[in-house]
């Protein structure tokens, strides 16, 4: 067997050096923009989120630059699809997986304009990002609504029709939301993209909370594509909030092989249940998807059904907003009082320092872990470090932890 085994690896060498016969490559790089057309491009930075949107006009928005790990591959990929800066860098929450390539995509390609919720996050990465484009970028800036319309939803104009819509967050009109599962997730900013009779609805990692005030909200949430919200973990993507976006294909970031088991069964059957064509960057690689105004045409690097040609729904030209956008009533959804920034602060802006929460380390002595290759610490006591036999690192106190990991969201240490 062994011999066979060589002699066959001799003859794919000998193979690749006759003229003809060079070796595949594994993973075709798809194409680049198609002028006069929408292009996304959901890129594949493992376990993150990353998007580039490229209008027919050639305007390119950038949602989130996925794990500091992809920075590298990040950045090259942009300098293939990007000419010139960035128009605009979206982040749609301080989390590493969604914030640690940034900087480099930033480097690599420039950007005109950065704008991120505006939640104050005690991550010393976040801090060194909002730094970095404080200097390097033109304009940094938080989605709030304008105030001289604050019924009205900010909506960012790409040329040829093609609009970007923030459905959330809508802070001054709407405090935070806040005790929640996961605060920074519950406030991703969330938009949608349209583009004649098409849509796409980016969602970062809300959570239900967030779906909750969206849908008591006159808003149109359908779309053609969804970008699945928090790789696919079984705590976003609720039966209401799909049954109001009606997609016809939707996308999963998601890392091969990952720590969290994404994209979950739940939510794999709850997208099943509404006939939503599922693309996983951890199966398929890079997505693309094409929209003449019209008709969205998807198709993957790693993809072996050929294209997939869905139909838009949208009614073109018709507004997002079906109606005046209130404040959702309290009560519906816990909020924060806590006063906001003011509009345009972004620059200066400086994420509230580590404190001591009742049940830390510093109050009850309790041990922080993290395991060999994450990018997040647990708890002593939680359940995945149970599952896990990966070498781990042990942080004496929250605060040690924090300056290398994100909480995990498991255990919310």
């Amino acid at each position: 067997m062994k011999v066979f085994a060589r002699l066959l690896a001799l003859l794919v060498l000998f193979l690749a050096a006759v003229p003809g016969h060079a070796a595949a490559p594994a993973s075709p790089a798809l194409p680049s923009p198609t002028p006069g057309r929408l292009s996304v491009y959901f890129l594949d930075v493992g376990q993150g989120d990353a998007a580039l949107i490229v209008s027919p006009t050639g305007k390119t928005v950038l949602i989130d630059g996925g794990p500091p790990e992809a920075g590298t591959r990040l950045a090259a990929r942009l300098r293939e699809l990007v000419k010139g800066p960035l128009d605009l860098v979206i982040l749609t929450h301080p989390h590493l997986d969604h914030l640690g390539g940034l900087r480099a995509a930033v480097k690599a390609v420039g950007a005109k304009r950065f704008m991120d919720p505006g939640f104050d996050h005690p991550s010393e990465a976040y801090r060194d990002l909002l730094d970095f484009v404080g200097r390097e970028v033109g304009q940094v800036m938080s989605p709030e609504p304008n105030p001289n319309s604050p019924q009205t939803l900010l909506t960012v104009g790409l040329g040829e029709g093609v609009a970007l819509t923030i459905l959330w967050p809508r802070v001054p009109q709407e405090p935070f939301l806040a005790n929640t599962r996961s605060d920074p997730n519950a406030n991703s900013i969330v938009t949608k993209l349209t583009y004649g009779k098409t849509a796409f609805l980016f969602t970062g990692d809300s959570e239900p909370p967030t779906e909750e005030v969206l849908l008591q909200k006159p808003v149109d949430l359908t779309a053609t594509v969804l970008k699945v919200a928090h790789h696919g973990g079984k705590h976003s993507s609720t039966a209401a909030f799909l049954e109001r976006v009606k997609p016809q294909a939707a996308v999963i970031s998601c890392g091969v092989g990952n720590d969290y088991g994404h994209p979950s069964p739940e939510v794999l059957g709850r997208l099943n249940d509404v006939r939503a064509r599922a693309f996983r960057t951890d199966q398929d690689g890079e997505v693309m998807a094409v929209s003449d105004g019209t008709t969205v045409t998807l198709r993957s690097t790693k993809g072996s059904a050929g294209a997939t040609s869905l139909s838009g729904t949208q009614q073109a030209g018709s507004p997002v907003a079906l109606g005046p956008i209130e404040p959702t009533p309290l009560g519906r959804s816990s909020r924060s009082t806590a006063k906001e920034p003011e509009p345009g602060a972004s620059r200066t802006r400086k994420p509230v320092e580590p404190t001591t929460p009742t049940g830390t380390s510093e109050v009850t002595g309790e041990r922080y872990v993290s395991l060999k290759g994450s990018k997040v610490f647990h708890r002593e006591n939680c359940k995945t470090l149970k599952r896990s036999k990966n070498e781990r690192t042990v942080y004496s106190s929250r605060a040690d932890a924090l300056r290398e990991r994100r909480p995990a969201e498991d255990c919310h240490p």
